[in-house]
């Protein structure tokens, strides 16, 4: 029976898990579907999030985490349950050593209940890795020497943004400002302007095919359906990318704020060390067309997107576990790749 090592990359949006030897072999929405009168679990993952505003009254579709950290701790636990199973064959492993990433702003309290919700799931060892660290090893980075380099990780419920140097993060903050927030802001401004709901599934598709925080070389325009506020019917409108990028522009400048806070604090050696390296982006929230460039405009440093930004958490954390693993076994720790 081999015992494996696990990073979960557990996010407000998407849950992603590495195993080693492997890579990511899961992938889903953090979304559980119950039945609200028996409590049974009715979907998890992809199945769940396709229910999300097309269920009847007895079936609700929930996240079991909010802004990053556990908000249902049952509903928690049986999503980690059901998504480590589904990594693994139960016949080839007893139960995994997990590390669990979380946003570097999580309390000890928020810290502990994503232990238990993972021991309630079957691990054996949990280990709790923050979420700027995990991105840096992921994105290649070799954080172990002594130099600063500035990760921000935007997800879907928080921004984590963190100076790291000698494997410890030496300042950072968490920005409760992230992906959903970008979807409620173009929710409200639709209903300002076109007097039209839409709900999160449209808002996030919205935000894939035209969302921008700088403008395209040739502007986007997209056919969005909804329900027509005044009338209650449906109601189809041609929306632009320059609308999406008004929508965007409150929530996308909290986190270049929260980018020029960190620096603002940081040592002036690291400060050099950034300016010379540059920051690098991870999450998928990273995505969001043009923000590399209006966080360079704006604080003035190159700034790059990690390669495959959506995954370099989640495998960051996995090479967390394999490099704990290998310590206790008195071996010596992988190293990363140098920027």
């Amino acid at each position: 029976m081999l015992v494996s090592d696990i990073g979960i990359d557990l996010g407000t949006a998407s849950v992603l898990v590495y195993v080693r030897g492997r890579g990511i072999v899961v992938n889903e929405p953090s979304v559980v579907a119950y039945d609200k009168d028996t409590q049974e679990i009715q979907a998890i993952g992809e199945e769940a999030q396709m229910m999300i505003g097309r269920t009847p009254g007895n079936i609700a579709a929930i996240r079991p985490l909010s802004r990053g950290v556990i908000s249902d701790d049952k509903a928690a636990g049986q999503m980690l349950k059901y998504f480590i199973e589904k990594a693994l064959s139960k016949k080839h492993f007893k139960k995994p050593r997990l590390s669990i990433c979380v946003p570097s702003g999580a309390t000890e309290v928020e810290k502990r209940a994503v232990v238990e919700a993972a021991v309630r799931a079957g691990a054996r060892e949990v280990q709790i890795v923050e979420e700027p660290v995990a991105g840096a090893i992921g994105a290649g980075i070799d954080i172990s020497r002594p130099v600063g380099s500035l990760i921000v990780d935007i997800g879907g419920g928080t921004t984590d943004i963190a100076v790291i140097s000698m494997n410890e993060t030496v300042i950072s903050t968490s920005v409760r400002v992230a992906g959903d927030n970008f979807d409620e802001a173009l929710i409200r401004y639709i209903k300002k302007k076109h007097n039209m709901l839409i709900g999160k599934c449209t808002a996030e598709e919205i935000k894939k095919q035209a969302g921008c925080v700088c403008p395209f070389i040739e502007a986007k325009i997209i056919k969005v359906h909804g329900r027509n506020q005044l009338t209650g019917l449906p109601k189809t409108i041609q929306f632009t990318s320059e609308e999406a990028m008004e929508a965007f522009m409150a929530p996308a400048q909290i986190i270049v704020s929260g980018i020029r806070q960190v620096l603002e604090r940081t040592p002036p050696e690291l400060a050099a060390d950034i300016a010379r390296r540059g920051i690098v982006m991870t999450g998928g929230g990273s995505l969001l067309y043009g923000f590399d460039r209006l966080i360079e405009n704006t604080v003035g440093i190159q700034t790059t997107i990690a390669q495959d930004p959506m995954s370099v958490v989640a495998i960051g954390t996995g090479c967390y576990a394999q490099s704990a693993a290998a310590c206790k076994m008195g071996k010596k720790m992988p190293e990363s790749k140098e920027m």
